[in-house]
């Protein structure tokens, strides 16, 4: 019986060992399958050498494995089900959230390319001078009116003083003036009653000459009175001539004394804006603030020449502004009027309120000392800033903020509460 169960050594053996080497990979030692069953073919004593034996029942089993893959993951849900529903929660929360994100980032425009503006001058003398006293420090806030520094005064006083003089002499002119012409007009009354006086004067003697003559002619009367009183009559007409002449001097020099009246009024006009100009030069010795602000960079010191317009330091205003720079592509929703949150970089702990005032009507590069040319050459698309004034509603007190600081502005360009905000209102 051992010899009918010999294995072929030919082709029987060869296909035995394809049907073993066609076991899936699960067949292996360490994987958990189910045992398989085997059989070997035996030689027969009627087969002979040639016949071909029939094919092993092992067959390849290519869905094996993805059932295989499937099954094991079935069996990590299995058995791990606490880890997989805190991932399914985690993954859950973390696509909530992006979505509330991206949702209320929506109603919001922010950049980093925004600095605090303000429109700071140089403070400098209308006059020049030695220095007397510099009652303010570096870094000061000051009010409108306090002094900053003090000159030397003493010839804008003097030059102030000849002003003056110079005013009380002019208006001696004129009142010197106006008692000449009182006098003058005296004086013409008088002369109009000396043309009166010898208005009748010639009347009579035209009376009596006009009567002599009668009287020489009817022979009443002798030759010797008629020419006497018509030699009178003549006296009178020539004494009437010299009196309207004398009178009429009188009114003349009355207009030569009216012209140097208007002559000595522009001295005094003349005068006074002498006076007024040395008392402005007597007040510009007192540099002052002209609204409230700070002194930065102070540079002047007590006994030092100031000269006419070189500066002493510069001023700061208290009204200060945030200039952002907002890409072009942001300004779509955002308005005059929208609200903005202030972040600070020097004080990342204090949040300002303020709004957009205005948009300004052009991109940066536009206003710049050289534009852009785009025309020429070759053209890249780049996307421009636009600059935007944002004001302050609240600007804080117990911190200094000046020109260049860094800000961060965050825009709500869309008034509608987003949905983060409507759960946290319900929340």
């Amino acid at each position: 019986m051992f010899e009918d169960n010999v294995f072929e050594t030919d082709e029987g053996f060869r296909e035995a060992v394809e049907g073993h080497q066609a076991v899936p990979a699960s067949y292996r030692p360490g994987a958990e399958s189910e045992p398989q069953k085997v059989t070997a073919r035996t030689v027969s004593r009627d087969e002979g050498p040639g016949t071909k034996a029939p094919a092993s029942s092992i067959q390849p089993e290519t869905a094996r494995p993805e059932a295989d893959a499937r099954e094991e993951r079935a069996g990590i849900l299995r058995r791990r089900p606490v880890v997989t529903a805190i991932g399914a929660v985690l993954l859950a929360s973390a696509i909530s959230g992006g979505y509330l994100y991206v949702d209320d980032a929506r109603h919001f425009e922010s950049t980093d390319d925004a600095f605090v503006a303000a429109r700071q001058f140089s403070i400098a003398p209308k006059v020049s001078g030695y220095i007397t006293a510099v009652p303010v420090t570096d870094n000061q806030h000051v009010e409108a009116g306090d002094v900053i520094a003090r000159l030397d005064d003493r010839d804008y006083r003097t030059a102030l003083e000849q002003a003056q003089a110079q005013v009380a002499a002019a208006q001696a002119s004129i009142e010197n003036i106006d008692a000449q012409l009182d006098v003058q007009q005296a004086q013409i009354s008088a002369n109009q009653a000396q043309v009166d006086q010898a208005q009748a004067g010639l009347v009579f003697a035209e009376q009596q000459a006009a009567r002599y003559e009668h009287l020489e002619q009817t022979g009443y009367g002798t030759v010797q009175n008629s020419q006497q009183y018509s030699s009178q009559l003549r006296q009178q007409q020539a004494a009437l001539l010299s009196a309207q002449a004398t009178l009429k001097l009188a009114q003349r020099q009355v207009d030569a004394l009216k012209a140097q009246r208007k002559s000595s009024v522009a001295s005094l006009a003349q005068a006074k804006a002498q006076q007024d100009q040395a008392q402005l030069n007597l007040s510009y010795t007192t540099v002052t603030a002209a609204q409230p602000g700070r002194v930065v960079n102070l540079s002047a010191a007590t006994g030092q020449f100031a000269q006419l317009g070189n500066g002493l330091a510069t001023f700061v205003p208290d009204q200060i502004w945030v200039t952002a720079n907002f890409k072009e592509l942001q300004l779509d929703k955002m308005r005059p009027g929208d609200p903005v949150t202030l972040a600070i970089d020097a004080y990342p702990a204090s949040r300002i309120h303020g709004h957009v005032e205005s948009v300004q009507p052009g991109s940066g590069t536009a206003f710049s000392l050289l534009p852009a040319q785009n025309a020429t050459g070759n053209y890249v698309k780049i996307v421009q800033r636009v600059p935007v004034k944002i004001a302050m509603d609240d600007p804080p007190a117990d911190v200094a903020l000046g020109p260049g600081m860094s800000v961060v502005p965050t825009a709500r360009v869309d008034g509608r509460p987003s949905l983060y905000e409507r759960l946290r209102r319900y929340l």
